[in-house]
């Protein structure tokens, strides 16, 4: 998905290597799925309408993501909405944690992964000003 345009990138020599991010996604994902449904199983959307709203929402926000960065090549744009993102992640935590600590547990490795890409974004979107 990155494709030339991403590869003609100024980048910072601390930027991971492509084939990482299939793997981490991958493995962020599962957790997500494991903490939405540890959730969703405390009564469903019913019982845990704010929990899983917020859920809904970040989920949205990360797959906007991808096309703001990639799609409309927009780095500046594309770090606004992470750090929209990163908030939504911090309070779908918080509304997890009041329900199940280990759903709200689950989601810290893909809090630090998108804190990570919103510095990354911000490098990038600098130094390619």
């Amino acid at each position: 998905m990155p494709g030339e345009w991403y590869a003609q990138l100024s980048k910072p020599a601390w930027n991971p290597p492509n084939w990482i991010f299939g793997p981490v996604w991958t493995a962020l994902y599962l957790m997500m799925a494991v903490a939405a449904w540890r959730i969703w199983r405390l009564g469903g959307f019913g019982g845990q309408r704010r929990p899983l709203i917020l859920f809904f929402i970040q989920l949205a926000l990360n797959a906007a993501w991808s096309p703001l960065f990639f799609g409309l090549k927009e780095p500046g744009l594309a770090f606004a909405e992470i750090l929209v993102l990163w908030l939504a992640i911090v309070l779908t935590i918080a509304a997890f944690r009041r329900a199940d600590r280990l759903a709200a547990g689950l989601l810290v490795p893909y809090l630090a992964w998108v804190s990570f890409a919103s510095v990354l974004n911000f490098t990038l979107w600098r130094m390619n000003a």
